[in-house]
């Protein structure tokens, strides 16, 4: 598993990546609702949609919008196993471990916080 700050320092080389912003609606909706109400989120879309061994859809199970950890999902390459494998060197084809989740989880909560602070 690539450590976060190998993936955040190649994730700027990404044109697809970097194009992924939150909407000033969902900056405020994040500072209104909190990150830990989002990050309670993201632990279940990604138990769900993210840490079975074969994923329902994998490679689509992430919309683009309508939550901003999708957004999130997406600017990070958390979003399907093939990304994961990728960018964090997670292999797909086996559930996620604990200790794999968490580290998505804090992939999305650092990308959050960068959002929130910085004005987007």
């Amino acid at each position: 598993m690539r450590a976060l700050e190998e993936v955040f320092d190649r994730l700027p080389q990404s044109a697809f990546r970097q194009r992924f912003r939150l909407a000033a609606a969902d900056r405020t909706y994040l500072r209104d609702k909190g990150l830990p109400t989002f990050l309670e989120h993201a632990r279940d879309f990604v138990k769900r949609r993210l840490a079975p061994a074969e994923p329902m859809n994998d490679g689509k199970q992430t919309p683009f919008r309508g939550h901003p950890v999708f957004t999130a999902q997406h600017a990070t390459a958390t979003c399907c196993r093939g990304c994961l494998a990728k960018w964090y060197a997670i292999p797909a084809g086996r559930a996620l471990t604990g200790s794999e989740q968490a580290h998505v989880i804090e992939a999305i909560a650092r990308w959050l916080r960068s959002q929130s602070v910085d004005g987007g």
